[in-house]
């Protein structure tokens, strides 16, 4: 199998067709009162196994992941995606100008060369993804649920694994 940076081919195409469509997901990160989710834009670039946020250091999610760089990135759509990912903090001025665009400016108020203004990339290790375009199967387990016959819960998601 082909690799882009230590990911399989196949797997990043996958990931990224799930995504592609979908502006806005959910971080999760660890804080000291437990698990916490907000909305986060994502870029428009192409995924390659790196998921890229904006952010400001005067943030919780900023703290929480100097703390714990484990994160969790939910995406709802025509699809339902979950990304394990590991969390880095990145304060590199040509990838902010590079992705930096005219909705942030009114989003964070603010110019991507802030000091304040940091990125987020996170690396993907595993995905697990359920897609909505499988009518039959979704059909079969309502009809099983609403007869009382249960309904086949193996086989209703898929997981990628990123070995990177």
């Amino acid at each position: 199998m082909a690799n882009i940076a230590g990911y399989n081919l196949e797997e990043v195409a996958k990931l990224r067709e799930l995504i592609k469509d979908i502006d806005t997901a959910m971080l999760t990160t660890n804080s000291d009162e437990g698990l916490v989710s907000r909305p986060m834009k994502t870029q428009e670039i192409e995924f390659d196994g790196d998921l890229w946020f904006f952010t400001k250091r005067d943030t919780d999610k900023y703290d929480e992941l100097l703390q714990d760089s484990d994160v969790n990135v939910a995406y709802a759509g025509k699809s339902y995606v979950s990304v394990r990912g590991k969390a880095q903090i990145i304060d590199n001025i040509e990838k902010k100008r590079e992705l930096w665009n005219a909705a942030y400016e009114k989003i964070m108020q603010t110019s991507y060369d802030d000091p304040k203004v940091i990125l987020i990339k996170i690396t993907a290790e595993a995905a697990e993804y359920w897609e909505t375009g499988n009518f039959a199967k979704n059909v079969i387990n309502m009809v099983n649920r609403m007869a009382g016959n249960g309904y086949d819960t193996t086989n209703i998601n898929e997981t990628i694994e990123f070995d990177k």
